[in-house]
């Protein structure tokens, strides 16, 4: 799975991208200061069974840390997006080649509305054109790729006896759609089962609704500390009314918090509402870091960032962590290690959908599995929950 981070040239987006990741990227006031993308690791942070049940844990595939899972998410930083990308202006086309696969996208929006569209600095921009910016240059960008032979794809979909989703998702399987999310779009819409009966309106529509299926969007209403509420307000009002979370953040905070943490200065963990100084400090360093504690921190209850994440993997994507064990009693697995590995698998996943996660054998000879937390037998029928700790019976091979 894959989180792009996107926006225009100088809204705070590689600010973000390194706060989240703290991976090292270039970061200064001029536009396309990101020019080939950056690679990082999130993560998506959770409360853990453990903490419930009163266990140390042996991580194996995320990290624990004060009773919480760490659970890594991969995040990719792309070019700055100006009005124009999906017809080639500034770096358009790499960009969106750039967010492809992502399965979700965090749209960073300058807040104090101080950067035009174009990412250079301006008296007042309003933010809420940037969100519709975005949408529109996506949905244009796949709207182009599906456009360019629709007349003849669709004939060739009527005469052949095509599945619709199926046959669209074969062709736009360079993004990351699946039949379900082509599926998924067309019912929303009611369109016709016929492609060639569709309208160009129809193809727009339905190109609007695959983006939101596709790539579900999540605001980080960035540089919050320097907006006034209303701005914030209304930025939050207006994006909910276009269906968005919008978290106000502010990602440079979230990456002195990070970096002062990494030093050992501070005990600090993403999300938190306050830190712990660990070690004496320089005046500037304590001043900043006290500025962050009253702008920040006590005005909003977090820098925002990992919530964003947060909100992006377990309410955008609807992803539960899930933990396979192989002793029910003892929460371990064959070596004894405590509840070593955590699977984030979509809501209403089965045992069998878990069994597939852990491996294909098991998938394929699945019997039954057992719940650690109840003790009880479920069958593949079973919807997982949230946290989840689940031993899978499977017959020898």
């Amino acid at each position: 799975m894959e989180i792009g981070v996107v926006g225009k040239p100088n809204v705070g987006k590689s600010t973000f991208f390194s706060a989240a990741t703290l991976v090292d990227v270039q970061i200064a006031n001029y536009p396309f200061t990101t020019i080939d993308a950056n690679v990082g690791v999130t993560y998506a942070v959770a409360e853990h069974p453990c903490k419930e049940l009163g266990c140390k844990p042996n991580p194996q595939n995320y990290e624990y840390k004060d009773g919480l899972a760490l659970i890594p998410i991969k995040m990719i930083d792309v070019a700055g997006l100006v009005p124009g990308a999906h017809e080639g202006r500034g770096l358009g086309n790499k960009f969106l080649d750039d967010l492809r696969m992502a399965s979700a996208l965090i749209h960073v929006v300058d807040a104090t509305g101080k950067t035009d569209a174009e990412g250079q600095p301006t008296d007042y921009h309003d933010p809420v054109e940037d969100i519709e910016f975005l949408e529109r240059e996506i949905d244009y960008w796949i709207y182009s790729i599906l456009r360019k032979n629709w007349e003849k794809f669709a004939k060739r979909i009527k005469l052949q006896h095509l599945k619709l989703a199926q046959a669209i998702a074969d062709q736009l399987t360079g993004i990351g759609v699946s039949e379900e999310d082509a599926f998924e779009a067309i019912h929303r819409l009611g369109l016709d089962s016929d492609p060639t009966k569709w309208s160009d309106k129809d193809l727009l529509a339905f190109v609007r609704e695959l983006r939101k299926v596709n790539k579900p969007i999540i605001i980080a209403a960035n540089k919050a500390d320097a907006a006034s509420d209303e701005q914030l307000e209304r930025l939050k009002r207006e994006g909910e009314k276009r269906g968005y979370i919008v978290v106000p953040t502010s990602a440079a905070a979230e990456l002195t918090l990070r970096k002062a943490a990494k030093a050992g200065f501070i005990d600090y963990v993403p999300g938190s509402s306050d830190f712990k100084i660990l070690k004496p400090m320089s005046t500037k360093q304590e001043k900043a870091l006290q500025l962050i504690k009253e702008r920040v921190l006590d005005r909003f209850g977090s820098t925002g960032v990992q919530e964003v994440i947060n909100r992006a993997v377990f309410e955008l994507l609807q992803l539960i962590p899930v933990y396979p064990v192989e002793d029910e009693h003892k929460l371990t697995d064959q070596f004894g290690n405590v509840l070593p590995h955590v699977h984030l698998l979509p809501k209403g996943s089965t045992p069998r959908d878990l069994a597939y996660k852990v491996h294909t054998d098991l998938g394929k000879t699945f019997l039954y599995a057992v719940n650690a937390k109840t003790h009880r037998r479920v069958g593949e029928d079973y919807e997982l929950q949230f946290n989840d700790i689940i031993k899978i019976v499977a017959t020898a091979r």
